[in-house]
């Protein structure tokens, strides 16, 4: 086991690893749309969607592998009229064949966000 830790997206709100690599896969905690420049996140659920893929990418990329290698996803959504946003913006970041998802409404998130994405990725990259 190997912890992945990268200066490229915020730091962890708790007592956990940004993602821990354990054979060929890579398993990264929730992260959410939180800029890692701003220390904000955008207004929209889309666009904080959008920026939680790209945490997750950095954190893939500090691991070695990429978004497209991405098996499973978990999405936490706090409302769930959001799911058509959030899909918009899954889609325009990730490409065919998606990863299997599971998306969750909760009634909220360690920070005031709408979203957080879980995931777990193969290192070399998938076939």
């Amino acid at each position: 086991m190997r912890e992945i830790t990268t200066d490229d997206v915020p730091e962890a709100l708790g007592p956990y690893s940004q993602a821990i690599v354990s054979g060929d896969t890579v398993h990264v905690s929730g992260k959410t749309g939180v800029d890692p420049d701003t220390g904000e996140a955008p207004d929209s659920v889309g666009e904080q969607t959008t920026q939680t893929l790209e945490n997750v990418a950095a954190i893939l990329e500090a691991a070695g592998t990429t978004p497209d290698a991405i098996v499973s996803a978990t999405v936490y959504l706090t409302d769930m009229d959001d799911y058509d946003a959030v899909n918009e913006a899954y889609r325009s970041f990730l490409s065919e064949p998606y990863p299997a998802r599971t998306c969750v409404e909760v009634s909220r998130l360690p920070a005031p966000l709408d979203v957080e994405i879980t995931v777990t990725a193969e290192l070399d990259g998938g076939d």
